[in-house]
């Protein structure tokens, strides 16, 4: 009898095969289902039981979110942060398996935040579905305790009152920039203006402390500290104090006139005691505008033995460059040189000059304007003038090189400012009308602190400058404006819009 061998293939059995009972798709019948996958995905929800729409709470002062049960967290819009507290807030998603997570974009004044989930889930015995489905979230506008209790009197826990002694406002003016770019003032309870300075409050004391750190390490200042029995319970012996933090700012700006003690001078490589102060940070940087020679103070040398300035600002004269002859000696971008200059009130009326040495032979040309003091027709009121050898002393120094400039008006760029709280102006006393003339002045030394940042490059660089949404009048500037006037490129400047927040837009609209 013969036979043909079987191939092996021939030799399986094959597997027994069944029908969907829904769409009738033919199947494996061992999996003991008798629906297809497709099918089950789509008569079985295995989210079932998880909502589709759910709140989330927002503080519109402090911007900060609400996670249950009473913490405010910050979180900008589709950060991680507020990722992980949509999920949270969400019921019965511990029910199924989280396999991804994603925000889909909406209007950011449009008080709603969209979310798209995959999960993964048990639809029957042995077998796991996939899914994805979409949650929406109303963004409900309330108040946090914290900023609920900062419009009631005495919630503060500890406040820092900074001060300087100097008759403008342009450190502060910085020091607000510095604060906004780095955010620094997001836990104060409120910021108010005082003589000389602000003030800033805070529920608690560790915000203060954090504050200090920053002052600390971009201005040089001296702190002390004070603090007050509030409450004390004799069971327990716990005891409420508020916290006082006394900030004072090295007395001394940037373009102010200085004369240094002898022995410290020596101490900075030597250098001439008639010098300049060229830059502030968290130390003092002092130039020599006959050598170019740079020295730096810190802070704590300063308060050993402090001293205050000759002359500041304000006691700027012009005058006109004649002549500019370098000396061929260049340190970084100054160049020395000898220049003659007349006073621009003496122009037309005599013949009087003055030969300088100066730091500006890089910007300065004939014919241009420059600010300096005028030593010799000065009269200081200081113990370290008189000691100085007169001999050597300068008739006049130079400082920084006049432009004529736009108005504010026409800048294209613009800073962001602070909310400070501060009195009405009522013109019926005097109090109001000096009010009024410290106003002015405010405005005198922020237009100075615009045309420094016209100036420095450098100082441009740790602030943020934002673009001006105002139409420029273009007739206005090409008439009024020197065309070597230092510009502020568009690269520069941050786009506003971008960095604004959930409310501030909600504000807008």
């Amino acid at each position: 009898m013969n036979y043909t061998p079987l191939d092996e293939n021939h030799m399986q059995h094959k597997a027994a095969t069944v029908l969907c009972c829904n769409c009738g798709v033919p199947m494996d019948g061992s999996t003991g289902l008798v629906m297809c996958y497709d099918c089950i995905k789509l008569t079985v929800d295995i989210t079932e039981g998880i909502p589709r729409e759910a709140n989330v709470s927002f503080c519109r002062n402090c911007e900060r979110f609400l996670q249950p049960p009473g913490q405010w967290i910050r979180a900008e819009l589709e950060s991680r942060e507020l990722l992980a507290l949509c999920l949270r807030r969400l019921k019965g998603l511990n029910k199924v398996r989280l396999v991804d997570a994603s925000f889909i974009w909406t209007e950011p004044h449009s008080r709603r935040i969209r979310i798209k989930l995959t999960v993964q889930g048990e639809a029957m015995a042995n077998t796991i579905i996939q899914q994805t489905f979409e949650v929406e979230y109303i963004v409900v506008a309330m108040q946090c305790p914290d900023c609920a209790r900062s419009y009631t009197a005495n919630t503060w826990r500890a406040n820092i009152q900074i001060r300087q002694k100097v008759p403008h406002k342009r450190t502060f003016l910085y020091l607000e920039q510095l604060i906004l770019k780095h955010n620094a003032h997001v836990d104060t309870v409120s910021i108010s203006e005082a003589k000389d300075g602000l003030d800033f409050y805070y529920s608690q004391k560790n915000h203060a402390v954090k504050m200090l750190d920053f002052l600390n390490s971009v201005v040089p200042v001296k702190t002390k500290k004070s603090e007050e029995l509030i409450s004390q319970d004799t069971h327990t012996g716990a005891s409420t104090y508020k916290f006082s933090y006394s900030v004072e700012i090295v007395p001394i700006c940037r373009d102010d006139l200085v004369v240094l003690p002898k022995k410290l001078a020596k101490s900075m490589g030597n250098i001439s005691q008639f010098v300049i102060c060229s830059k502030v940070t968290n130390a003092l940087q002092f130039l020599d505008p006959q050598t170019l020679q740079t020295a730096e103070l810190t802070a704590s040398v300063y308060w050993r033995n402090p001293f205050m300035s000759l002359a500041d600002v304000s006691q700027l004269i012009e005058f006109i460059v004649l002549e500019v002859e370098p000396t061929g000696y260049v340190n970084g971008k100054r160049v020395l040189a000898d220049i003659t200059v007349a006073r621009a009130s003496d122009m037309g009326v005599n013949d009087q000059t003055y030969y300088v040495r100066s730091h500006l032979g890089a910007i300065c040309h004939p014919g241009d304007s420059v600010m300096g003091y005028f030593i010799a027709n000065s009269n200081y009121n200081s113990d370290l003038f008189d000691s100085l050898n007169f001999d050597r002393i300068p008739d006049i120094v130079l400082v920084k090189k006049q432009y004529i400039r736009k108005t504010r008006k026409n800048r294209h760029w613009k800073l962001k400012r602070m909310a400070k709280e501060h009195k009405d102006i009522d013109a019926s006393n005097d109090y109001s009308r000096q009010q009024k003339v410290d106003m002015e002045r405010a405005e005198r030394d922020y237009e100075l602190f615009l045309q420094e940042l016209e100036e420095d490059e450098e100082m441009r660089q740790t602030i943020n400058l934002y673009k001006n949404q105002k139409p420029v009048q273009e007739e206005e500037m090409a008439d009024s404006e020197d065309e070597d006037a230092p510009q502020i490129n568009i690269d520069e400047l941050l786009d506003e819009l971008d960095e604004m927040t959930l409310d501030d837009l909600t504000t807008a609209e």
